[in-house]
């Protein structure tokens, strides 16, 4: 899974990928709806929503929900909906309204139009479907998760008194603030613990007890779901006493996947890049960029190390390709046609240190893909490990027009210099 390494790498190159998460093979991405709907099957405290695909929808659903006032949210997978704008000028992705009449002309506002927001590209993002939910008022804030740790080795509770802000934030700012409490992956959560944990983050009398029924639920939701993560913020309490999810954000174990197949044919992939999606059916880690030298590199350390020399000698990253441990020829392939249907490609870096992988197996699909899509850019490879002799003179008897590299340091050099 994506770590904090490879958030910071992809950062640090492209700021406009800072959000975007890597997976081993495919990241699960859910509405906010659909995180909610997973905690009320749960039986977790959430505010009362339905989702309208059309204005008549949520014409329907406002005289159904009843509420003292409604909150119409647009579902896109990007923050800051809030404060951004769509297309048509119309200012707000989330809006209150305590008239049921004006949720319609909310709503037609916001469907099959683009929203923009900070998080998402300037051409913004097509809203498909919107939330009309129960607006509460929340009168304190606080923050918990449970998310699988390999210090503890198993899951491991994280909360906090301060919410509704960044968690990293607040753990540089009042580390002492930030409590944490492993629980035994066999026998579970006990009574005590969440009641423990409930009193870290300030809840008291009945509200302590709510507290703590709200995060035995929502551990028995991290395992029913085969999460690595369930995420809380705020975690909080209402004027009139109530202790509410106000919003969460759901990881999961792409390798339960098999067991999971109801929750992962939620994501319909709407919004995915649509080359990291045909990248995830041959098992390809993939995101794309903004550079111009595509990378085709197994490892993910490897990979981010690679795209960091590239930019060091004045290059620019295309992409994040991780063909991983146990490649096959037509995974190489398939990789190549992948980058070379990018047309901001110029150039292909090739970074290969054989340990479980055969160098001798990507010389083969390289071959095999040059000469299939009968390749016209600059390609510079460096293959080093396992049977990289026998993969080198595969790639000298092919006749191609290889570039051979020695080491990483004189591949970035000549996958830039090829760009001249």
């Amino acid at each position: 899974m994506a770590s904090a390494l490879t958030r910071c790498a992809l950062r640090r190159l492209n700021p406009q990928n800072a959000a975007v998460v890597l997976s081993q093979v495919r990241w699960l991405n859910l509405q906010e709806y659909q995180s909610k709907k997973l905690m009320a099957d749960c039986g977790i405290t959430v505010q009362k929503f339905e989702v309208a695909s059309s204005p008549e929808d949520s014409k329907t659903i406002a005289s159904r929900l009843r509420v003292p006032e409604y909150v119409v949210k647009a579902q896109i997978l990007a923050g800051g909906r809030g404060k951004g704008t769509f297309d048509t000028g119309f200012k707000g992705g989330v809006h209150l309204t305590k008239d049921p009449s004006k949720v319609e002309e909310l709503v037609k506002s916001m469907l099959g139009h683009k929203l923009t927001t900070k998080q998402t590209t300037k051409e913004g993002v097509k809203v498909s479907k919107v939330m009309v939910a129960e607006a509460m008022d929340i009168s304190r804030e606080t923050y918990f998760a449970i998310i699988m740790d390999r210090t503890f080795g198993g899951p491991v509770m994280v909360g906090s008194p301060y919410g509704g802000v960044d968690i990293e934030e607040v753990a540089e700012k009042h580390p002492e603030a930030i409590f944490k409490d492993p629980i035994d992956i066999m026998s579970g959560i006990t009574a005590q613990q969440a009641a423990n944990m409930a009193e870290n983050l300030g809840f008291v009398g009945p509200k302590s007890v709510q507290a703590a029924e709200e995060i035995k639920k929502l551990y028995k939701l991290f395992l029913t779901v085969d999460a690595t993560q369930v995420e809380i913020n705020p975690f909080g309490e209402t004027p009139d006493g109530r202790v509410v999810c106000f919003d969460a954000k759901i990881n999961f174990d792409d390798n339960a996947e098999f067991r999971q197949k109801q929750i992962f044919d939620m994501d319909d992939m709407v919004e995915s890049d649509p080359r990291e999606v045909e990248a995830s059916k041959y098992n390809l880690n993939y995101i794309g960029m903004d550079g111009n030298i595509a990378c085709l590199v197994n490892g993910a350390g490897l990979a981010m190390a690679t795209m960091d020399i590239i930019k060091l000698h004045g290059g620019s990253p295309a992409n994040f390709l991780d063909v991983g441990g146990t490649v096959t020829e037509n995974q190489v392939f398939h990789a190549f046609k992948l980058l070379t249907s990018d047309s901001q490609v110029k150039a292909i870096l090739v970074n290969i240190f054989g340990g479980i992988v055969n160098c001798a197996t990507i010389a083969r699909g390289i071959t095999n893909a040059c000469k299939s899509i009968n390749l016209k850019l600059p390609l510079v490879v460096r293959l080093e490990g396992t049977n990289v002799d026998e993969a080198k003179k595969i790639l000298a008897e092919s006749n191609l027009p290889i570039v051979a590299a020695e080491n990483l340091d004189d591949a970035a050099r000549k996958a830039v210099a090829s760009l001249a």
